[in-house]
């Protein structure tokens, strides 16, 4: 499927839970510029999580990836891409909260996005890059939506003793949950990435946000 933009589209794959949806989320790739898509490994396990704890799961291709058009925009059109994206699913859910998150460089524009957009009532990060100088998510401190971090104990790009220095501080709305012997991409431990998010959204703090509404 096609979603319009301002640029041409994006390509998208949008999957409902098997009952009555609770809210609808969109999930953000890695670095295109080294190879992520929405077809990366967490994503899809992700949107699979998301859809077993009955929200709609939307990935997408940033710009220039797969047939999606335009080209890497550094962040900045990847984040109005993004924009897009829930523009969209809110036309098509118009009753239902919307959550955003994504991997890794997806988590930067995911987070950086749904915390100053209103439409969104929760967010999450996984594989949070904090050991790259360009990747600082202090502003989460300015935000009172709870915030999942999921993070691999062994992260190349950000182990999860150093996501913990950088996101505790940040505030009580953000649950850090490290996985033991993970690393960037959850290779071998996509299965405790999913139970993860399929626990929060299902019966944890985003869960009980998504009721309140």
């Amino acid at each position: 499927m096609k979603i319009p933009v301002s640029h041409g589209w994006l390509e998208a794959a949008l999957k409902e839970p098997d009952g009555p949806p609770r809210g609808a989320a969109v999930v953000c790739h890695p670095h295109p510029v080294y190879g992520g898509t929405m077809h990366t490994k967490a994503v899809y396990r992700v949107a699979q999580a998301l859809n077993d704890a009955g929200l709609v799961a939307l990935r997408f291709n940033f710009r220039g990836v797969g047939i999606s058009t335009g080209s890497f925009d550094d962040g900045i059109g990847e984040e109005q891409d993004l924009t897009a994206a829930l523009d969209w699913l809110e036309a098509r859910y118009p009753t239902l909260p919307l959550v955003t998150g994504g991997h890794s460089f997806g988590s930067r524009v995911a987070l950086s996005v749904g915390a100053l957009d209103a439409r969104v009532v929760a967010l999450f990060g996984l594989g949070l890059p904090v050991d790259k100088s360009e990747y600082d998510y202090a502003f989460l401190a300015e935000t009172e939506k709870p915030v999942l971090v999921v993070q691999g104990e062994l992260d190349e790009f950000g182990p999860g003793a150093r996501v913990a220095e950088e996101i505790r501080p940040l505030g009580p709305h953000i649950t850090l949950v490290r996985i033991p012997g993970s690393d960037h991409f959850f290779t071998n431990r996509l299965d405790e990435l999913r139970d993860t998010v399929r626990g929060y959204y299902a019966s944890g703090p985003g869960s009980r946000t998504l009721a309140a509404l």
